[in-house]
This record gives structure tokens, C-alpha cells and sequence, in this order.
């Protein structure tokens, strides 16, 4: 069953302070499709649980500071609903109607459960939620019927298990749901301060909302090319860990002068990271801003919640009505 909407439906979990990897990896291209499509974002709580159940209360700290980076980030409520899954009780429902047709072993196979439990070694994910995390996933989606699905291509594996699941279920109850199509999005080739990969786990990020005072000093101890020990060495832009950022936030002509500069040890790391402190504060600064009013008015962000999650709600509960009465449940 395919469905020609321009629907899209995509969510974040609220664990913590975004970075710049989650901007250039997600926030940009939300951004983006915002302007000419249906879009549901949410803030998915109930996701966060998966790994926070043994304190769930930090999430209700964590909601309203994700709603301020997604708005500081360009995303704008009079373009797009931003909703709090939570505050959808439907979620719920169909995750567990979803939940008694999935076979265990689709579960047991989807290829970043294992990933994520080696990345997550200090907590304890032997849990049901965490196994089933997937079909709550798919829940989210099919939920809303979309056509698009923004995902990188590590998260493939769920949207096709989504699909998989929609499948069975209009092969067990007649058709209903659509199998949403993916909206590929490029990977964020941007390194965390230390080289490795960009994690709130790891605290080697540049938060959205940290002033240029605390970035600054995370500039300019960022590694460079471990190969060049003197400035009078040349280095190679390529295994720098500073030149991905200078690619997404300087000029283009100046990025040239750098890698030429670099290549010949006419520019040192220390000019380079001076530069890239210029083009961040240019790039944050305005982000920065828009944050700061809703610093300033607490109330707009639930307020942006509440409207969001009135609308995503009447959408679910016309949809779950349906698939009440497609499963005999409508007494």
C-alpha cells in the first residue's frame, strides 16, 4: 500500500543538550522541509525511558530545553507541529496492538540493538522496552500515515522493520497502512572535540545553546593533525579534526585558502582555530538568540507543546478509531 502525501514524521529523544552533530545531522534538514511538506516532529519521551527508566524524572527537565534548541534551530510552529508523544496516549494503544503481531525474532535481529547496548555499557538495557523499542518506533510513524521517513542510513533497519510490521498487519486485518518510503539524509561528517564521534555520552560536543565564552576554549584545545608537531610541518587538511567544521561553517573560498595554507605550513593550527571561532560565534550567535527569547517567556514553549499535541492527537484518534474497528476492537 503506498500513499502520495507529503506527510513526514520524524522524532528526538530528550536525553540531554543538543550539539552540532545533531543540528548538521538532523536539525538542518528539518529545517529544510518544513517549508513545503506536512511535518510532525516530536519530542519522544517514552523513547527516552528506554535508557532514563531508572530516573525517568530527568526527561520532564530535558522536554522543554530540546523544544528551545528544535525552535532556535529554525523549526517554526505556525510551519510544522511539534507534539509530545507522551501527551499522545494513542502512541501507547497501537504500540501495544503493533506489539502482540511482531515476531520476537524481527526484534532480535534489528542490527543496532547490539550497537546501542555496547554503547550505552554503563546502563542496564536487558529490559522489554528496550527490545521492543522498535515497534513503539513504528507505532510513531504509522501513526500519522506519513510517506517520508527523514533517516540516516544507519536507521534503515527500523524503517524497514516499520514497514515490515505495517505489512503484516494488512496482510492479518486488511489494508491500512502505508509503508512510508525513506528520506535519506546525509550523514554529519563532523567529529566530536577529541576525534571521535559527536555524544552527549562522550561530553566531546559544541552544544546549540553554550556561549561563545565556554566554546572558545573547546576551539581552541580541539585536536588538529596528530602528524603535524611543528608549525614549519605540513599537514594534511583530511585527517584534521578541525577542517569538517571549517567546511560547514566558513566560506568556501576561505576553506580553499586554509587547505592550500595547511598543505604548505603557511597557516598553523593555532591561526586555523582562531578563524573557526570567527565562523562559529557568526553561525551560533543568531541561533543564540532566538533561544534567548524563549528563555525570556517559559510559557511559550509549552504552549508551542500543548497547540502541537492538539493537533497530532485529533490525527490519532481519527486513525486509531479506524484500526479499532479494523481489528474488532470498536465495542
Amino acid at each position: 500500500m503506498t500513499m502520495t502525501n507529503n506527510r513526514i514524521v520524524s522524532g528526538m529523544r530528550p536525553t540531554g543538550r543538543l550539539h552540532l552533530g545533531h543540528y548538521f545531522g538532523v536539525l538542518v534538514n528539518w529545517v529544510r522541509i518544513q517549508e513545503n511538506n506536512e511535518c510532525y516532529f516530536f519530542v519522544a519521551d517514552w523513547h527516552a525511558m528506554t535508557s532514563e527508566y531508572s530516573d525517568p524524572r530527568r526527561i520532564q527537565g530535558f522536554v522543554p530545553e530540546l523544544v528551545k534548541d528544535w525552535v532556535a534551530a529554525g523549526l517554526d510552529p505556525e510551519k510544522c507541529v511539534i507534539f509530545h508523544q507522551s501527551q499522545v496516549k494513542e502512541h501507547a494503544e497501537l504500540h501495544l496492538i503493533l506489539s502482540m503481531l511482531t515476531p520476537l525474532g524481527w526484534l532480535e535481529r534489528n542490527p543496532t540493538y547490539k550497537e546501542l547496548r555496547q554503547e550505552l555499557i554503563q546502563k542496564e538495557l536487558n529490559t522489554y522496552g528496550f527490545l521492543g523499542y522498535p515497534v513503539l518506533m513504528a507505532s510513531d510513524i504509522l501513526m500519522y500515515k506519513p510517506s517520508l521517513v527523514p533517516v540516516g542510513q544507519d536507521q534503515l533497519p527500523h524503517l524497514e522493520l516499520a514497514r515490515e510490521i505495517a505489512r503484516r498487519f494488512n496482510f492479518l486485518n486488511g489494508e491500512h497502512f502505508p509503508e512510508p518510503q525513506a528520506m535519506l539524509t546525509e550523514d554529519a561528517k563532523l567529529p566530536g572535540l577529541d576525534g571521535r564521534k559527536m555524544s552527549k555520552s562522550y561530553n566531546n560536543g559544541i552544544f546549540l545553546g553554550e556561549p561563545m565564552e565556554e566554546v572558545l576554549p573547546k576551539i581552541m584545545s580541539m585536536l588538529t593533525d596528530k602528524n603535524r608537531l611543528r608549525k614549519a610541518d605540513p599537514g594534511d587538511p583530511e585527517i584534521c579534526n578541525l577542517y569538517p567544521y571549517h567546511k560547514l561553517l566558513t566560506d568556501s573560498d576561505k576553506c580553499a585558502e586554509i587547505e592550500e595554507g595547511c598543505r604548505n605550513a603557511s597557516w598553523g593550527c593555532v591561526n586555523c582555530k582562531k578563524l573557526l571561532a570567527e565562523s562559529m560565534a557568526r553561525f551560533l550567535e543568531p541561533m543564540q538568540e532566538r533561544r534567548r527569547k524563549m528563555d525570556e517567556n517559559p510559557d511559550l514553549v509549552w504552549q508551542i507543546l500543548a497547540e502541537g499535541t492538539a493537533k497530532a492527537r485529533a490525527k490519532a484518534a481519527q486513525n486509531m478509531e479506524e484500526i479499532r474497528e479494523k481489528i474488532g476492537f470498536k465495542f
